[in-house]
């Protein structure tokens, strides 16, 4: 078995393919009224000699964000922020000494960035307005032109596909997981051809091989929904029968709908016969909290947990597709469903903050078995993202989580059975073997079961 290697937040999000680098950034568990402009104000980072109605737009946004971080951080860092505030205005300042009164939003970004990076928390980051926009068009379900698939590294491109969205151009080319793309418009890819391509609504003719033989599809990106709600299929167990049931979430964040699916898609393993569930959250990135509230109860009886933010601690209470909340009970889900059977949950390197904290209460509860690589390293707080200035943003941590008894949850999950993810198993994908997932199919045997909200030691 192979050794997971840990790796920064930062650094996996610079390895993760293009289509995932979204998802990581995106890691979050927000709310949608979250999304509201906050308004400028001179109560910190006012620069020496500037006066409140001489305010640069560069000023203004890096006002914004240190208003923020003073009021609103909930986060872990030990960083003094007021310290930070008054370093980064300095560099400010000189960076904005040639215009003080008409310097630039973008001149801020940089400095921004930079004073993130000292505050030390990876959860913590600033979203250009390229990243913002994408962002909002994945947390509202919105569209955005795209193919509909995702890929993976292979011989320094990514080209493998490691994942179709259902009813995407990419699936209605008949793309399939572990397709290798060779070619475009017969010459050799590249994803920067690729990534053109897209931007530009360019039709294109792209070679691919499937298990070793070649042939080509056309594609011409188109303008679609962001939304990818959880799916499921069916593989063999040992016994040869497809009794098996793979439940694939590839995001909390989708406008909406995935708790729902995900109690839906039980019900539906449940009426098959599956012998067990394995739920697959790799890649994952997180999302809503409540989305990710809804899936872990359809597998968990009940759970708590404690937020701890600048304004004080709350309790919540999972039970059963619902969450209690300051005495207030709401409905996540309808015919919720609680799935007793043997499970599994595969995790990798891309699995950040909502993920980690379904993996977490799936191992808290010694429900079942996770699998994979340590994951990304935000599963411990909340985020929200706050629009500054006129089309930027801020994520920021606004929450750390733990349990009643004062225990933090974990910045990183640790699978209980560590397989780490490589360029091989890449190649082996290209010839139709998903190693991790078949040792999830294994560890299903001897999985504990429900019985009576307990957990008891069961059998297939």
């Amino acid at each position: 078995m192979k050794t997971p290697q840990r790796r920064s937040p930062r650094a996996i999000r610079s390895a993760l393919s293009p289509a995932l680098k979204l998802s990581f950034s995106l890691s979050l568990m927000f709310s949608l009224p979250a999304l509201a402009q906050p308004g400028v104000g001179r109560s910190v980072g006012q620069s020496s000699g500037a006066s409140a109605a001489a305010v640069s737009p560069a000023q203004a946004v890096f006002d914004q964000v240190n208003r923020l971080l003073q009021n609103s951080y909930g986060g872990l860092s030990t960083v003094d922020r007021e310290g930070l505030n008054r370093d980064y205005q300095t560099r400010l300042d000189a960076v904005c000494a040639p215009t003080p009164t008409d310097c630039a939003a973008e001149k801020a970004y940089p400095v921004i960035e930079a004073e993130l990076t000292a505050l030390d928390d990876e959860h913590t980051f600033f979203q250009n307005p390229e990243d913002f926009e994408e962002f909002v068009a994945s947390a509202t379900g919105g569209n955005r032109r795209q193919f509909g698939v995702k890929l993976a590294l292979l011989d320094g491109q990514q080209r493998v596909v490691l994942e179709v969205v259902p009813n995407s151009v990419a699936e209605a080319a008949g793309l399939l997981r572990g397709d290798v793309l060779t070619t475009i418009d017969g010459q050799p890819y590249t994803y920067d051809a690729l990534r053109a391509a897209r931007e530009a609504g360019r039709p294109i003719n792209l070679g691919v091989t499937t298990r070793g033989v070649a042939r080509t599809v056309d594609l011409t990106s188109q303008e679609s929904s962001t939304r990818d709600l959880p799916r499921i299929s069916y593989v063999a167990s040992p016994t040869g029968a497809e009794d098996v049931a793979v439940l694939r979430i590839p995001t909390f964040i989708s406008g909406g709908g995935v708790a729902q699916g995900v109690h839906d898609l039980v019900a539906q393993a449940r009426a098959r016969g599956v012998r067990g569930i394995i739920v697959d959250l790799r890649g994952n990135g997180g999302g809503s909290l409540s989305e990710c509230d809804g899936a872990v109860s359809a597998f968990v009886p009940s759970f708590t947990r404690v937020a701890r933010s600048a304004e004080g601690n709350s309790r919540t209470l999972v039970s059963r597709g619902a969450r209690v909340e300051a005495g207030r009970t709401s409905g996540i889900v309808t015919n919720p469903q609680l799935w007793t059977g043997p499970l599994s949950v595969l995790v990798d390197g891309g699995s950040a903050s909502c993920s980690e904290f379904f993996a977490f209460e799936i191992q808290n509860a010694a429900r079942g078995p996770v699998l994979g690589e340590v994951t990304a390293g935000v599963g411990n707080t909340a985020t929200r993202v706050f629009p500054v200035g006129e089309d930027a943003a801020l994520q920021l941590t606004i929450l750390n989580y733990a349990k009643p008894d004062g225990t933090p949850y974990p910045t990183r999950l640790t699978p209980d059975i560590a397989d780490e993810q490589d360029e091989a198993d890449i190649r082996l994908l290209t010839e139709g073997r998903d190693e991790l997932l078949n040792l999830g199919v294994k560890a299903l045997d001897g999985a504990p079961m429900l019985s009576q909200d307990r957990v008891q030691p069961g059998s297939p």
